[in-house]
């Protein structure tokens, strides 16, 4: 059986290949949604955020802000993918994994790409403009970091700093949407999502290091090489001390603790098991960090409520 055409080379076997109508399955493929594993992690640190604000709060987390995230991280999430593809078109020519995907094989157009970034871009506004006007001010700074993102690979070996800046600023949104103002837990914990990012996302880019080289990106995962192991320890060690410090700043106590021990034992697990040499091997681990996320918010959830009674 042959390949369906216009199928991209690492999200085959997802709904959007087999259910979604012909003419949107390229523009599904441009937000990412036949594979939203980006969109999970990055709705991870909005909902770590509205966590430990409920337990600041003393109340349960807003189930409101929960959803308004939901939809926001999916939409601004598929936003940046398809700026990021707008950026990167002529370099994803180059690279076996990317070379599939719409915009550089030819089935969107740069300006049908440029139109639905701005549909999408009006979701995640409509979304914003739900919470408080300090956390509408915070969303739309955060457009920096997604702008700058795409091109941090051609000059520096550590763009997984920008993606840790683009992708945990939810951990600083939660809080702001709860209290209209920013405080250190929510600044140690979006410090602590940037070392969980760079650690989550140098598995990522060890899929594509014998390409990136060939063609001049940058990464992480070239700077460690043989020594990522050790490294992706010491973020992950450091993002769970972070996150830590800043739950208990908020106010968590035993369950927050035990959902931390679980979520640093899931890091923990991934590091033993890495396999740099092995690409699918990564993807899965990569993948494996929506789950680590889900424990620690589950854990968060139950803090709030077990602090309100």
């Amino acid at each position: 059986m042959t390949e369906s055409p216009g199928r991209v080379a690492d999200a085959t076997g997802n709904w959007v290949d087999g259910l979604a109508p012909a003419f949107t399955r390229p523009y599904l493929r441009l937000a990412r949604l036949d594979r939203p594993i980006g969109s999970w992690l990055l709705l991870m640190p909005c909902w770590w955020s509205a966590g430990i604000a409920a337990v600041h709060g003393g109340r349960p987390v807003n189930v409101w802000h929960v959803l308004l995230f939901f939809v926001g991280a999916f939409a601004m999430r598929g936003a940046g993918c398809t700026w990021n593809d707008l950026a990167d078109r002529n370099l994803d020519k180059l690279v076996e994994r990317t070379r599939s995907r719409p915009i550089p094989s030819g089935q969107v157009s740069v300006a049908q790409a440029a139109a639905f970034l701005v549909l999408q871009a009006l979701v995640g506004l409509a979304v914003l403009l739900q919470f408080n006007g300090f956390t509408v001010g915070m969303g739309i700074l955060s457009l920096v970091t997604v702008v700058v993102y795409p091109f941090l690979k051609r000059v520096t070996y550590w763009p997984q700093i920008g993606l840790g800046l683009a992708f945990s600023w939810g951990a600083l949104m939660g809080w702001a949407a709860a209290f209209g103002r920013l405080d250190w837990p929510a600044v140690i914990l979006y410090a602590g999502s940037i070392a969980w990012v760079i650690g989550y996302d140098t598995i990522y880019a060890h899929q594509d290091r014998e390409d990136d080289a060939l063609i001049g990106i940058k990464s992480t995962a070239l700077l460690f090489g043989e020594n990522t192991r050790p490294m992706l320890a010491g973020f992950y060690a450091g993002a769970v001390a972070l996150i830590g410090i800043a739950g208990a700043m908020a106010g968590g106590g035993s369950i927050f603790a035990l959902g931390l021990a679980a979520f640093a034992a899931h890091l923990a697990w991934q590091v033993a098991r890495l396999n740099i040499a092995d690409p699918a091997h990564c993807l899965m681990l990569f993948k494996s960090n929506r789950d680590a996320g889900l424990i620690l918010f589950a854990a968060l959830v139950a803090e709030a409520w077990a602090g309100r009674v």
